[in-house]
């Protein structure tokens, strides 16, 4: 098994001028089938788990999916590493490195840039005890459905961002450069420049979140000038949404209904292949 830490894949994505693809996962078939689309295409990858789907919708917590991973990372020769995305509640961070991530995030965008700062340096303080990594956010990444992207005063300052990561001592960076969570109205447009300008002002990862609609052309220009994390969500979700409800209907024609109670063992082989197919084509966006 090559469980990795996050941040030495990140370094590996810096000296190759690509980024590591990091999947957002729910359960033991996302990241199962995330694992084994790193090692048939030969590219690491990260697993990540949404504090969201477990406080509020109960699809697991971190201990529970820490282990989900570690049984799914057993087949990996190719590097794997597991990260706790967006939280606010340093209880829960703390928590969560406890059950076994080396990789967390730190989300205090919504606060004022003096909270944001003293909230992510108590974690960076209290992660580096247990050696973990942490990736915080500047500027703020919001969402696709309220046009978040396009308003540029929630865009991340490169001269801010500078001194943030000076200040905190992060060890990777989440900007907000036209990327936006959620379902896009219209085609993103990144603002690469202002990237090109954050990455010379700072010197660890940067990282980009709302990757799902992102033209691949543009992501890559993007890995070339600084991203190093690129985070997938919403397009995973949706695509296992729709395995899930393809499984369903063909099951509900080829077989009696009362027989469907057994036959929905057969769903997570279904549900991972169709997921492995996906993972495959995405990973050809990481050029390690």
């Amino acid at each position: 098994m090559a469980i990795e830490t996050v941040g030495k894949l990140l370094k590996l994505a810096d000296q190759a001028n690509t980024a590591i693809i990091a999947f957002e996962c729910s359960d033991y078939n996302m990241a199962h089938a995330a694992c084994q689309a790193a090692e048939r295409t030969g590219k690491p990858v990260i697993v990540m788990l949404d504090p969201f789907t477990c406080y509020d919708k109960n699809v697991s917590d971190p201990l529970a999916f820490a282990g989900a991973f570690e049984a799914a990372a057993r087949c990996c020769k190719v590097p794997v590493a597991l990260h706790l995305d967006h939280s606010n509640d340093f209880h829960y961070i703390v928590g969560a490195i406890r059950d076994g991530f080396r990789s967390v995030m730190y989300d205090g965008s919504a606060l004022s840039l003096e909270e944001n700062l003293a909230n992510t340096r108590k974690v960076v303080e209290t992660a580096s005890i247990f050696g973990a990594d942490v990736e915080a956010e500047l500027g703020r990444v919001g969402f696709a459905a309220n046009s978040d992207e396009d308003r540029l005063d929630m865009y991340t300052k490169p001269e801010v961002a500078a001194w943030f990561c000076e200040q905190t001592g992060v060890t990777s960076l989440a900007v907000a450069i036209g990327s936006a969570h959620g379902v896009y109205k219209s085609t993103p447009k990144l603002d690469l420049d202002r990237l090109s300008e954050i990455n010379a002002a700072t010197d660890i990862p940067l990282v980009l979140h709302g990757g799902s609609g992102i033209p691949d052309d543009q992501l890559r220009e993007a890995f070339k000038r600084g991203v190093n994390k690129f985070n997938v969500g919403t397009e995973y979700f949706q695509l296992y949404y729709e395995a899930v409800c393809d499984f369903c209907q063909i099951y509900k024609m080829d077989r009696p209904a009362r027989q469907m109670p057994v036959h929905i063992l057969d769903m997570p082989s279904f549900v991972q292949n169709r997921l492995i197919s996906y993972l495959c084509e995405k990973l050809t966006l990481c050029r390690l």
